[in-house]
């Protein structure tokens, strides 16, 4: 190896090749080696110390052959300590120590195996197979996973390294084997220490079958038969927590094994099995709850109400998952919380955003150390109940690496015709799901892998309007926060003109999250002086804002940067909610090139192209000379240039930009556009007209162009915004043009 190999040193863990184990690391300087092979995706070495005693060991302390291993997972509990689950490689041999760096490290040289197939070594290879078959069979219980590759192993240097890790053998006895590079002698080797150990465990079973004649049931395994019993377990469950709990008494309570057992009963006995029948819907009483902790989103809440209606009547029919998209802020969460009081159901929230690996969601198997249920059954354990709302929280984030897909792991979860007898990696037993009311949600529906999403109905939350914000802030935010702060409406009190002015003035976005901060700050304001002894109500009022919240931090862009030839406002969508954005054209000698800036995507870039297309073909019209365009470049510029910019919607923007700079005609500047064109001068529809004239209507806008194929969204588009914009629908580019400059277009 080229670089320098991170190396763990362990005092009593030797690691062989081909097999997983845990290590514990807990001085600094292995965390740091750890840490650092996991953020290079390299392996890490494992190494035994010649001296156990030796806090911080160097290179006179260390072996110089270990193994190479891969770090599968890294587990960082609770109680500060850290654990790598590892599975080795290779062997290796140190050729050189580095000094001096965070991690002891080592320039190493990987061992290749070989031996030829000789009648020798198969006789070798057969006769420790059978013996270590032997001693499998004797322990108390043994693994079905690790006697099951016993017995298919081929490569007899494998078989021997297996062999010897679970062996019952001192660490210098285990180096031993890892140092005995030939294959034939590593399996006399490991052969003659494991004579010894068979007859060991002959013995001590012999022992064991006369002590557990007639003994009583320890007081453990009793308590645990009668919680087995309370459980209400299907009958296959039942059996496998019978079949565990007979294990776990031949079990030594001092064994590993012991406490692997017993907290795999644990989870069986906790799990809500059983329960009473699903609690009733009372949709009146649903729709109290969603009108009372939601303001607006009516459309939102009378899909829930419809969904809720189905429920009532057909408890058992298998109606579509929900997921709530929208940008952040807008209440998803909330949502899903309001859904669970108003059906009388345990909430329980897993969140989903960033998980890459398929045992998150479906569990690890019980064969690694730290293994666990997935996250859907520890929702389920949370919720104490099969009828309960699971809110699956950031669909659109799940993540995909070399650890299995997530996403699919999800298919079987949100499918009716399967979640019913789910079963979990770690329990293997089948879980019933059908019962769980299950509501997703997500930032942008579009990033959601379309099998899963094709699982699920999706439900558009759209940003909020200046009056919607303002009456959320008046019901809801305010009152929190007042409360969060330990003050009362009689204490401070603070005005709609004051929350207006920290609306249009310090916030923009298309949810609350902001809005609440700055409230917030305006609490932490009051809270200080009355704190100091200042008596009386306080009230915050418009005058008072600049002086707690500082001067404005949002400024109004319309008015500082349009009005002028060759500027327009374009609408643009985000994951975040819809939003304005400029476009810029500038003209100056050259020869003819377009020049694009701004972050531009290719859709985009694209779209820019068409857009000079269609412009010069109208050169006649525009009353521009027929060869204007040769002799000159033309500068496209979107503002924001550290922001990336994708999407056609933009094309109707920058043919007007384009025509406001050649004919000196300005176009409004409360007057914003979106729109995708074609070369034929068609205004095609685009995506998120919503969320786009939602954005203008909270910018200022006054008169926003759409394309008429868009007009089916109107009534998607709130009531505030349709009654305070003047909506101009266009199907062609000259129409648009007609409507922007008022006519018939000619250089001023």
């Amino acid at each position: 190896m080229d670089e320098p190999l991170p190396i763990v040193a362990v005092r009593t863990l030797v690691l062989f090749p081909g097999v997983v184990a845990p290590v514990t690391v807990m001085r600094a300087r292995s965390v740091a080696a750890a840490q650092a092979a996991m953020r290079a995706g390299r392996p890490l070495g494992i190494v035994l110390q010649r001296n156990p005693a030796a806090e911080e060991p160097g290179s006179p302390d260390m072996h110089v052959l270990g193994t190479a291993a891969t770090v599968l997972r890294y587990i960082t509990t609770e109680d500060g300590q850290h654990h790598v689950v590892c599975q080795g490689l290779h062997r290796f041999r140190v050729t050189g120590w580095v000094e001096g760096g965070p991690f002891l490290a080592a320039r190493v040289a990987p061992l290749a195996e070989a031996a030829a197939d000789t009648p020798e070594l198969r006789l070798l290879t057969a006769h420790l197979r059978e013996h270590a078959l032997e001693a499998l069979h004797l322990l108390p219980q043994a693994p079905q996973e690790l006697l099951a590759v016993v017995r298919t192993l081929d490569s007899p240097g494998e078989l021997a390294d297996l062999t010897a890790s679970f062996m019952d053998l001192r660490p210098v006895e285990k180096q031993e084997i890892l140092e005995t590079e030939d294959v034939v002698a590593r399996l006399q080797l490991v052969a003659e220490r494991l004579a010894d150990r068979v007859a060991v465990l002959r013995l001590s079973r012999g022992l064991r079958i006369v002590e557990e004649e007639d003994d009583p049931l320890p007081a453990e395994a009793a308590e645990l038969a009668a919680a087995i019993e309370a459980a209400g377990m299907p009958p296959e469950v039942h059996a496998q927590a019978r079949r565990e709990l007979k294990r776990l008494e031949r079990i030594p309570e001092l064994a590993a094994e012991h406490s692997m057992v017993r907290g795999y009963l644990d989870w069986l006995v906790e799990l809500p099995w059983g329960g009473a029948a699903e609690p009733a819907i009372d949709l009146a009483a649903s729709r109290r709850v969603l009108d009372a902790e939601h303001f607006g989103v009516e459309a939102v809440k009378r899909r829930i109400l419809e969904f809720l209606a189905v429920r009532a009547l057909n408890p058992r029919g298998r109606g579509p998952i929900l997921c709530l998209a929208g940008p952040p802020g807008v209440g998803k969460t909330s949502l899903g919380q309001s859904i669970a009081r108003a059906t009388g159901r345990a909430f329980v929230r897993v969140a989903l955003g960033g998980v890459h690996d398929e045992a998150e969601i479906r569990g690890h198997r019980r064969t690694y150390v730290g293994a666990l249920p997935g996250s859907v059954v520890q929702g389920l354990r949370r919720a104490g109940t099969r009828d309960c709302v699971m809110m699956l929280d950031e669909v659109d984030k799940l993540g995909r690496g070399g650890r299995g897909d997530p996403a699919a792991a999800l298919l079987e979860v949100l499918d009716p015709e399967q979640n019913a007898v789910f079963r979990d990696a770690y329990l293997d037993v089948p879980v019933d799901l059908s019962r769980v009311l299950f509501i997703a949600t997500a930032n942008l529906a579009d990033a959601i892998p379309a099998a899963l999403r094709d699982r699920m109905e999706v439900i558009e939350l759209s940003g909020y309007t200046e009056d919607e914000k303002l009456e959320i802030a008046r019901r809801h935010l305010a009152p929190r926060q007042l409360a969060a702060h330990g003050l009362t409406a009689k204490r401070l009190e603070i005005g709609d003109d004051a929350l207006r002015v920290i609306i249009r003035d310090h916030t923009r976005e298309a949810g609350n999250r902001e809005l609440e901060r700055r409230i917030a700050a305006v609490c932490r304001f009051a809270a200080v002086r009355i704190a100091e002894g200042e008596a009386g109500p306080l009230r915050v009022g418009a005058a008072e804002v600049p002086g707690i919240l500082g001067p404005p931090t949002v400024e109004n862009e319309v008015a500082l940067r349009a009005g002028v030839p060759g500027v327009v406002t374009a609408l643009a969508w985000t994951p975040a909610g819809g939003d304005i954005l400029f476009i810029e054209a500038a003209r100056f000698p050259g020869s003819g090139r377009l020049i694009l800036t701004g972050q531009l995507g290719e859709v985009m870039k694209e779209s820019a192209q068409a857009a000079l297309s269609l412009v010069k073909t109208r050169w006649r019209e525009l009353g521009l000379e027929a060869d204007a365009f040769a002799a000159s470049d033309l500068h496209l510029h979107v503002p924001a240039g550290a922001i990336p910019k994708d999407g056609p919607s933009a094309g109707l923007a920058l043919v007007a930009a384009m025509v406001s700079l050649l004919t000196g005609r300005s176009v409004a500047p409360d007057t914003a556009m979106t729109g995708e064109i074609s070369l034929r001068g068609l205004v095609l529809p685009v995506g998120g007209v919503k969320d786009k004239v939602v954005a203008a209507h909270r910018a200022g806008i006054g008169t926003v162009v759409l394309p008429e194929r868009n007009r089916k969204d109107l009534e998607a588009i709130p009531a505030a915004a349709r009654d305070s914009l003047r909506l101009i629908w266009v199907e062609g580019v000259d129409e648009a043009l007609a409507a922007l400059f008022g006519g018939a277009l000619r250089p001023s």
